[in-house]
């Protein structure tokens, strides 16, 4: 094994491969930096560029935009507080307070480290543990995965702290959309009123681009009236100065890591929901779980290293079962059946110098995203200083423009302005928008999951509820959602008695 690693190595250090990373880097920091552009749009668009390269360096350029277009999302979440993928929505809970106090360039870096570390760290579990941990995401049936749902959901409860009662009617808002489009089983159509668009449901990227894009622009006109000043960027601190701060939450970074990993592991829970329950994690064991929601480090931290551990954790089912733990596996396993290559124990034995020069590849991506990132904090940052004149228009022509490039339609750009007036709404109101997205995500999910469990078992719900407590991975979601919903109540009644 340590042969085939050593040739590995010598594999990813060649010229060639890493051209072929450092240019899938900086085209992934691009994918995640414009709204509508998905991990997924970018790795399936890359993949005919790959036909005529040798394995190793096409899946070495794939591995690098996979990387990067996932550590990129962050950045618009950051200065325009528009996600640029579903999964960096956490990030922009504290990530956009940060910058509106001036702080973009420390919440980039943070953003930056953090993505680094989880990257790392997933990819060191998918160099050494892959064949056990692929072993144990076979344990995980439909049952396990609508707990997993369920658990996501319960999260909602705690986001909510301020006002339960807004938060749980964003999220069955959100569960409501989710259910918009075709029965994942039965193939019936509903709530599409006979408009061919939504016979697949409403996107999400799509939806989050309304939400978060149209009452950004808004806010930023009525603030430019209203004559509120805008804070002016901080001069950057520099690298070593951000990573003793990251690395004074290790704890925190740790647990994050596993969160991604293992929600990596199980097929099709993705990074939105790693990033979710890493920032739940992160405000329950926190001394000032109030602090959560107003910029601060912890909440940007927990996100990114997740999101970016939950890389790693997918490809491991990927390479070793051919099982993809995510979207943007399930094109990447497409390519390497491309290139001749078939998932399996084989690709570490007869394809050893491919196989290993590729986890090697994404070793040496994560490093280099990191003065890349760190370049755009210095520079980027300024951009939250530009005039509202040029900015506003700017924000709503990259929505439409990503809102279009999604399925070249129209139509998902009128979704995308109508979820915007939605999401004007929710914030007129101050209903957290961030419930409805949770909703959004996990909706078909849990649905779809439960729908297969319960024709697993024809229709027997007490067998159901049996199976629920007599199957070990399920007894243990099922408790760590009691468990959630446990702490939100308690700390509701805690605020309760605070207020009185």
């Amino acid at each position: 094994m340590l042969e085939h690693m050593l040739a590995g190595l010598v594999t990813a250090l060649q010229w060639d491969m890493l051209l072929a990373m450092f240019v899938g880097v900086v085209g992934g920091v691009v994918v995640g930096v414009l709204p509508g552009l998905t991990s997924t749009m970018g790795v399936a668009l890359l993949i005919p560029v790959t036909f005529g390269m040798p394995p190793a360096v096409g899946l070495a350029m794939l591995g690098g935009m996979y990387c990067a277009s996932t550590y990129g999302g962050s950045i618009t979440a950051i200065l325009l507080n528009i996600p640029g993928t579903p999964s960096a929505c956490v990030t922009m809970l504290d990530g956009h307070p940060m910058a509106k106090r001036g702080e973009a360039s420390r919440a980039i870096a943070i953003a930056t480290i953090a993505s680094c570390v989880g990257g790392l760290l997933s990819n060191l579990c998918l160099l050494l543990l892959a064949p056990p941990l692929a072993l144990f995401a076979l344990k995980f049936g439909s049952l396990e995965y609508f707990l997993i749902a369920l658990f996501g959901i319960t999260i909602i409860a705690s986001m909510s702290e301020k006002d339960l009662l807004k938060g749980l009617m964003s999220g069955i808002l959100g569960f409501f959309l989710s259910m918009v489009g075709t029965h994942p089983l039965t193939g019936f159509q509903r709530f599409t009123f006979g408009q061919p668009a939504l016979y697949d449901g409403i996107s999400i990227v799509v939806a989050l681009i309304g939400l978060y894009s149209v009452p950004e622009v808004i806010e930023m006109i009525r603030e430019s009236r209203t004559g509120v000043r805008r804070v002016q960027s901080r001069v950057d601190r520099g690298l070593v100065s951000y990573m003793r701060e990251y690395f004074q939450h290790k704890a925190l970074a740790f647990r994050a890591t596993v969160i991604g990993v293992i929600i990596g592991i199980a097929p099709g829970a993705g990074g939105s929901v790693a990033a979710f329950v890493a920032y739940h994690d992160a405000k329950r064991n926190s001394k000032h779980p109030e602090l959560f929601g107003t910029g601060i480090v912890e909440g940007i931290l927990a996100p990114e290293t997740a999101n970016n551990a939950e890389v790693g954790g997918a490809l491991i089912p990927t390479i070793t079962l051919a099982v993809p733990g995510s979207a943007v596996t399930a094109v990447f396993l497409g390519a390497l059946m491309i290139h001749g290559l078939r998932p399996g124990p084989g690709l570490f034995t007869t394809h050893a110098s491919v196989t290993y020069g590729f986890i090697f590849s994404m070793f040496l991506s994560n490093v280099v995203f990191v003065p890349v990132g760190l370049l755009i904090a210095r520079y980027g940052a300024r951009l939250i200083e530009a005039p509202v004149s040029l900015l506003a228009p700017s924000i709503i022509a990259l929505s439409v423009i990503g809102s279009y490039a999604i399925q070249g339609s129209m139509e998902d750009v009128w979704i995308m302005l109508a979820m915007g007036l939605l999401g004007c709404a929710l914030t007129k109101f101050g209903v957290p928008r961030e419930g409805m997205v949770l909703g959004l995500v996990l909706g078909s999910m849990a649905e779809g999951e439960l729908a297969r469990a319960l024709s697993l078992v024809h229709g027997d719900l007490g067998r159901l509820l049996l199976q629920m407590v007599t199957r070990p991975i399920a007894l243990v979601i099922l408790l760590l959602c009691i468990a959630s919903l446990w702490h939100a109540i308690k700390t509701q009644r805690r605020a309760g008695r605070l207020a009185l």
